[in-house]
């Protein structure tokens, strides 16, 4: 198997290598990661300009490792296309923060999936509290043996997947709701800084990945690239006809 890593922290992520390496037991690893930090950038991509692409050196080179100067989409783009490289699976990740709710639609970690996806590739996302690369690095293995022993790659392709600190188990989710507030923190001189706060009151719904993380619990939520409201879809077809 020929497995892509990627992520939005870039090169400087203190867990890339050590995912890599737990990743090497499953087959060849390459990693393609942003030459800086990219958090936020959700699906984007460079269509106007040139960036910088290069193999760079690392401490322990049991994987091959990249730097692309630009978004983790970019990342995937430039490892398939790019480097004219297929590969059979790509991990995105682990990322230094959680990334669930309508958090999914800013994350440059889920950004990299959902390319990954255009080319028809299975994807997971990792995603973890600041702080708990340890343990989520200690539960790889759990989440690994869920996955196979309930053939989830094969029931769907794509899969965001949340791992909070001291977790008590694993549970499929769906997609919740905003568990935070923006706020604009003035800096002078017409700056501004953007902060939130945590807003979460409760668990009402475990079904839901921000109950389910919230509540110690790691979410796996099979996503989808086709944001069609088929419901919708359904009722208004008559139209065309």
């Amino acid at each position: 198997m020929k497995i892509l890593i990627t992520n939005d922290d870039g090169i400087s992520s203190e867990v890339l290598l050590p995912l890599a390496k737990w990743a090497k037991q499953f087959g060849e690893v390459t990693v393609v990661v942003p030459k800086h930090e990219q958090s936020g950038k959700s699906h984007c991509v460079e269509f106007r300009k040139a960036y910088e692409a290069k193999q760079v050196p690392v401490d322990d080179p049991v994987v091959k490792v990249y730097t692309v100067d630009s978004s983790p989409a970019d990342c995937v783009r430039f490892a398939l296309v790019g480097m004219q490289t297929s590969f059979d699976f790509v991990i995105s990740g682990i990322n230094k923060g959680l990334n669930m709710g309508v958090d999914v639609l800013y994350s440059g970690t889920l950004g990299a999936i959902f390319e990954a996806a255009t080319y028809g590739l299975p994807a997971v996302a990792l995603s973890t509290r600041p702080g708990g690369f340890g343990e989520a690095m200690e539960a790889l293995d759990e989440i690994k043996d869920f996955f196979v022993a309930h053939d989830l790659m094969k029931k769907n392709n794509l899969y965001n997947v949340n791992i909070p600190l001291h977790h008590k188990g694993i549970r499929i989710t769906r997609m919740g709701d905003r568990y935070y507030a923006d706020e604009f923190i003035p800096q002078g001189n017409d700056l501004y800084l953007p902060v939130y706060k945590d807003t979460w009151t409760g668990a009402n719904n475990i079904e839901y990945d921000v109950d389910a993380v919230y509540s110690g619990y790691v979410s796996v939520t099979p996503m989808k690239l086709d944001r069609t409201n088929l419901d919708a879809f359904d009722e208004l077809k008559a139209l065309n006809e």
